[in-house]
């Protein structure tokens, strides 16, 4: 791969590779490629990374697995953003802690926090919360993620679990690769569906036109499930629903649900145009969280506590 110029538009700074897969790296992984074709001053984690986050496209459509095979012939850009100066500090920020011991955390985090620091968010973020909170976080996969084994989006509330150290995160990851977590979100949608209960089988993959939106693709992507209970119907234009995670994509409540015609009220990507009912954000609460504790191999179950106005809009609703 050879460094082009960016163009117009791009942050200074800003990087841009492109190349042609030779036939000696047909069939390698994309991470792997990007490896070995970029200069070495990016870790394979790293890169890695800039697949997750959109920076990188295949024959240009946006690709989010690093675990893609790439082929002979194919087209690969990538976009490395400009390094930034900013270091992790300890900001003193609130924590709602539900459960806390020597390996883990369990927070109902808050809407309007993100998780970890990014592009436009270098502070506030959960990650500064906790570092002031407590000094052992793991870091085993990434040290500018302390602590964090999974995500949940900015404006999504609920329960989450945090390592306190590195045997936890690995315990504990490997319970959301196997599907052994649980994780049930409560989603107060637009319409109601003809089935109490069902299942949403469809491959999410990033939009090509929007590289931080996710759509239900046909091919590529990756496979997603969301099973979903139907807990309460506010006449026909609003129902409350149980949502089963058994997969853990980018959005992936979200974009199924709209995909099936039932979008999440409040949701500014998949339900623009819709009324908020006057929430401050969108109405997707991580309720229920069962694990194994990584250590006794004890099951434990949690509950978050719905968010002061996603309350108070199911007592209208009633």
């Amino acid at each position: 791969m050879k460094s082009v110029d960016p163009g117009p538009g791009m942050d200074q700074g800003t990087q841009v590779f492109e190349g042609v897969v030779e036939p000696e790296d047909g069939g390698i992984r994309l991470d792997v490629y990007l490896a070995r074709n970029t200069t070495n001053a990016y870790s394979r984690t790293y890169l890695q990374n800039l697949v997750r986050d959109g920076h990188v496209e295949v024959d240009s459509i946006a690709v989010s697995t690093p675990g893609k095979l790439v082929e002979e012939g194919q087209r690969v850009r990538v976009v490395v953003p400009p390094p930034t100066t900013h270091t992790l500090e300890p900001e003193d920020i609130p924590l709602d802690i539900i459960y806390e011991d020597e390996d883990l955390m369990v927070i109902n985090k808050d809407r309007d926090m993100v998780v970890h620091p990014a592009p436009g968010h270098y502070s506030g973020t959960l990650v500064h919360a906790l570092l002031h909170h407590s000094s052992d976080l793991s870091t085993i996969i990434d040290r500018t993620r302390p602590g964090i084994v999974h995500r949940l989006d900015k404006d999504t509330t609920g329960a989450m679990v945090v390592a306190k150290n590195d045997t936890a995160h690995l315990g504990i990851s490997y319970q959301l690769q196997k599907r052994k977590m649980k994780r049930e979100y409560l989603a107060l949608v637009h319409g109601v569906p003809d089935v109490a209960s069902g299942s949403v089988y469809a491959r999410i993959g990033r939009d090509p036109e929007t590289r931080f939106k996710m759509r239900v693709v046909t091919s590529g992507g990756k496979s997603a499930v969301t099973h979903f209970h139907v807990e309460e119907v506010f006449g026909s234009e609003y129902s409350l629903l149980r949502c089963n995670l058994e997969t853990g994509r980018t959005h992936q409540i979200r974009v199924h649900l709209a995909y099936i015609g039932l979008p999440v009220v409040g949701d500014p990507m998949y339900g623009s145009g819709l009324p908020t009912l006057g929430l401050e954000g969108q109405a997707l609460h991580a309720a229920r969280l069962v694990l194994e504790h990584p250590t006794t191999g004890e099951t434990m179950e949690f509950e978050a506590p719905l968010p002061e106005d996603f309350e108070a809009v199911l007592r209208e609703l009633r």
